[in-house]
């Protein structure tokens, strides 16, 4: 029998609390404690975890349109939270094909633990498929030495979902997935987190000076490479990248919101009327709606499809495709707002300044231009990704 939902988690009073804590945590380069402890009171954090392991249960697409809501109102928040969410999301699809090995994630998210991510090194545009991170097989685990950046939710992680090379057999080198508890020894956290914008998700990073992290919590160890891409890994991608282009999404759904309301209420000398019925600021949102409407119905028909158990041959292009359209077209219509609503978006006070600055970041989130443009150009030319040397 099939389970109603509400139609969201996030009540509107909450999301109004939220929106008016943001300007804030953004001025004074707060980490969203007071969001992360509400978020969570409304179940937010355990919106991916099945029915049966205590969650509300919700796929990759239910999941993407909660955080895609979210970043209307605190587009740093739904990111930061994003990295929790995609772990319990992959952990949930893994289970759901048969597959029990990672079961563990699930029980501990239930019972309050909080994920994050560990794969951003400096040097490895690859993410997830190959690491500059150390991994070396000691008794009873393995011991990672590296540095880790753009480590969000660092105040209030207790699970770091992390990535190490272990390169033993240099002939065949292993990709080691673990999960780090927080109480582990051997790192140290460098408060590093002084930026642009999506201040807010407070991402230092994380310096693994020979931590050990026993084996129950190490996830996978696979071949380097896109040669290692099991269904764990694929997952990975489906569920950060989908929920990245979610996140971008909800920002430029304000922006465009922002926009009109602000053009709307602005007068000209050289119009009796308000600049909306300027034919140039009509141009600028149309493109600005236009490139909406491009972003929203691709990204829903990528994390349906893979909702609903759909096999294309081609995932890893759905995938990396999607994010890109999302966060590239998100540049898109922020660039164009600042131009509509003239001076007014240069003013600290302005909640499109700040949306401006949020929206650079996508641009570089795994997988970044180059990358996707490899990994899509290749495959769609039947060219094997690994293949070596992959530039000059």
């Amino acid at each position: 029998m099939a389970v109603a939902f509400p139609d969201s988690i996030l009540s509107q009073a909450l999301l109004e609390k939220l929106r008016a804590r943001a300007a804030g945590y953004d001025r004074d380069n707060k980490f969203f404690q007071e969001d992360f402890d509400d978020l969570r009171e409304a179940g937010y954090l355990r919106m991916a975890i099945p029915r049966e392991h205590g969650g509300l249960g919700l796929t990759l697409a239910q999941a993407g349109r909660e955080t895609r809501r979210l970043a209307q109102y605190a587009a740093p928040t739904a990111l930061g939270l994003n990295m929790h969410t995609y772990w319990v999301g992959v952990a949930a699809d893994v289970c759901r094909s048969g597959d029990t090995s990672v079961e563990w994630i699930l029980k501990d998210a239930a019972a309050g633990e909080v994920f994050a991510a560990g794969h951003a090194e400096s040097g490895n545009e690859t993410s997830v498929l190959m690491s500059i991170t150390k991994a070396e097989r000691v008794p009873g685990g393995y011991k990672f030495t590296g540095r880790k950046s753009f480590g969000s939710l660092t105040p209030v992680w207790t699970r770091l979902g992390m990535h190490g090379m272990d390169t033993s057999d240099p002939s065949a080198p292993k990709v080691v997935h673990a999960f780090m508890p927080r109480d582990t020894s051997g790192y140290s956290i460098k408060e590093t987190w002084d930026v642009m914008g999506m201040r807010a998700t407070r991402s230092d990073d994380t310096v693994l000076d020979g931590a050990v992290v026993p084996d129950k919590y190490i996830a996978r160890v696979l071949p380097a490479g896109f040669a290692g891409a099991d269904y764990f890994v694929l997952s990975i991608f489906a569920w950060a990248l989908l929920g990245f282009g979610n996140v971008y999404y909800g920002l430029a759904r304000r922006v465009c919101e922002l926009t009109v309301e602000h053009v709307k209420s602005k007068g000209s000398l050289a119009l009796t009327r308000s600049m909306a019925h300027h034919p140039e600021v009509q141009h600028d949102v149309a493109e600005m709606v236009m490139e909406l409407e491009a972003i929203g119905p691709q990204l829903e028909a990528v994390a349906g499809d893979w909702s609903d158990g759909v096999q294309h041959p081609d995932w890893p292009v759905k995938i990396v495709a999607a994010k890109y359209r999302a966060v590239e077209g998100a540049w898109k219509i922020v660039d164009r707002a600042m131009d509509a609503s003239g001076g007014f978006g240069m003013f600290k006070k302005s909640e499109l300044e700040r949306l401006f600055r949020d929206a650079r970041a996508g641009r570089f989130h795994p997988a970044n231009s180059a990358l996707t443009h490899e990994v899509v150009g290749k495959l769609a030319l039947g060219v094997n990704p690994d293949e070596l040397p992959r530039w000059g």
